[in-house]
């Protein structure tokens, strides 16, 4: 955790500069580094970037380091894959947040890293933690890639509740919001 002399509101946090590259959660007014993300789920996000990017505009479709304000702690998150809409193009021109007063992105996709057991907080992050603040925060679709389970869970927002679908093997992803993908599980977990 890095030590901040006083409690760093939101609107503060927006405008603190350490002069570095670091990525910083910010709990309960302090900043929390994010690490750095495995080769593996690069890989991966990258991969799916790509693809999306042939049937989206390439200018909706961003990976790290793009942050959405969230309710709850922390109040912010870097999610691996991030589908804006039309209007955050002008909306995060002068930074990559996405707050609370604009509408949340088309879809959010987690690559799990790797965890021991279902109380590891690797784990418990992606399926617990994110998935309460995502649903909370309105977001339409969450991906939950899980390269370990090899398994790639889609949550689609139905009366303000995320309704999940486990798609593994060679079962095709079927997405609400991008049904024209035509990807397999498969393909995304063995992305190189």
């Amino acid at each position: 955790m890095t030590h901040t002399p006083v409690k760093l509101t939101f609107e503060q946090y927006l405008q603190y500069d350490d002069g570095t590259d670091n990525c910083y959660e910010l709990w309960d007014g302090e900043l929390i580094p994010v690490p750095p993300e495995s080769e593996e789920n690069g890989w991966i996000v990258e991969w799916l970037r790509d693809e999306f990017v042939q049937s989206i505009k390439r200018r909706l479709v961003k990976i790290l380091p793009y942050e959405l304000q969230v309710l709850g702690n922390p109040q912010n998150r870097f999610p691996d894959l991030v589908v804006l809409r039309e209007e955050h193009i002008k909306l995060t021109k002068k930074r990559r947040t996405i707050t609370l007063d604009m509408p949340p992105p088309q879809l959010v996709v987690e690559v799990v890293s790797p965890y021991r057991n279902q109380k590891d907080d690797n784990y418990k992050r992606d399926y617990i933690k994110k998935r309460e603040q995502y649903e909370k925060r309105g977001i339409p679709e969450y991906w939950i890639i899980d390269p370990q389970a090899r398994v790639v869970i889609v949550l689609l927002l139905v009366n303000g509740s995320y309704q999940e679908t486990e798609f593994s093997g060679n079962k095709q992803i079927v997405s609400q919001t991008f049904p024209q993908l035509g990807l397999t599980a498969a393909q995304i977990l063995e992305a190189r």
